[in-house]
């Protein structure tokens, strides 16, 4: 039987119904009487059925359900950290998958509604703003429109404009703060959802340069637990100019995790003053349900 079948028990008493039975007073007269008594008014909460507890536990909102309903009862607590409420949560909330993928449907739940880019201003659209530890080697980063001189259009129109890179490294780095952004401790130790990090490179047509991404996943105290390192790429003079996406998952990583720092640079090989070094855009960490 589907973990799922439970909540089919009582379909035929909508949720403002079942949220009534947590009124204080008389029950609504168009009750049952079997159901009629299951009001607060006489006996506790306890005596619910369990399929429309978990529908009126299922129109809460997710983070009180962690944070206050848990702690009600035991018999709240296992229904919160059971399958049942958040597959129906899911459901109710467009969030959908196969139940043989879903290890955990609260923290699939948690991911799904908290996935986003937790890159800022990964295009530059706000010149340098969010970006640390620049190093401007040569004439420093610039932020030019695409296409760009002897550029090619990026893959997706929603991208404007890209980070260039001069004649020396150029070089900055993010480091994004996992609870400020809203994954907590025991959801990064238990769950270690897989951290995927992309990002896009290219190159002039009329100069070569060079290209690396390094991004470390820090404890706490910013101890590295684990670590991504591109090799450094090559992009020759005479390139058609095209963009190229790299990525990376963090899997497994183990407990600790509360900070991943992203870095990226490169610079042209021709030593040319001006900007003729490597273009990137695009950048990207997101934490995957």
């Amino acid at each position: 039987m589907s973990v799922t079948d439970n909540i089919l028990i009582f379909p035929f008493f909508p949720l403002h119904q079942c949220l009534a039975l947590l009124r204080v007073g008389n029950p609504h007269p168009c009750f049952p009487p079997c159901l009629r008594q299951l009001c607060p008014a006489a006996p506790g909460m306890e005596s619910l059925p369990e399929a429309v507890l978990v529908r009126i536990l299922a129109s809460l909102p997710a983070v009180e359900l962690v944070l206050v309903c848990r702690l009600v009862c035991c018999q709240w607590r296992n229904l919160v950290d059971g399958a049942a409420l958040w597959i129906l949560k899911c459901q109710q909330e467009g969030l959908t998958r196969a139940e043989s993928d879903v290890e955990n449907w609260q923290s699939f739940y948690f991911l799904s509604k908290k996935r986003r880019n937790l890159i800022k201003n990964p295009c530059g659209e706000e010149g340098l703003e969010h970006w640390g530890e620049v190093e401007n080697g040569g004439d420093g980063w610039k932020i030019e429109e695409l296409p760009g001189d002897f550029g090619k259009e990026f893959p997706s129109e929603e991208v404007h404009k890209c980070f260039v890179t001069s004649y020396e490294w150029c070089r900055k780095a993010q480091v994004i703060d996992l609870r400020a952004e809203g994954y907590w401790e025991e959801l990064m130790d238990t769950s270690q959802p897989k951290i995927m990090v992309r990002d896009w490179y290219a190159g002039r047509s009329d100069a070569g340069c060079l290209y690396e991404l390094c991004v470390k996943l820090l404890s706490e105290n910013e101890d590295v637990l684990a670590e991504y390192k591109s090799d450094t790429v090559t992009i020759p003079e005479g390139n058609d100019g095209s963009w190229t996406e790299i990525s990376h998952t963090f899997c497994s990583y183990g407990p600790g995790v509360r900070f991943v720092r992203f870095e990226h640079g490169g610079q042209d090989t021709l030593f040319w003053q001006g900007w003729y070094g490597a273009r990137v855009t695009g950048s990207s960490v997101t934490l995957e349900p």
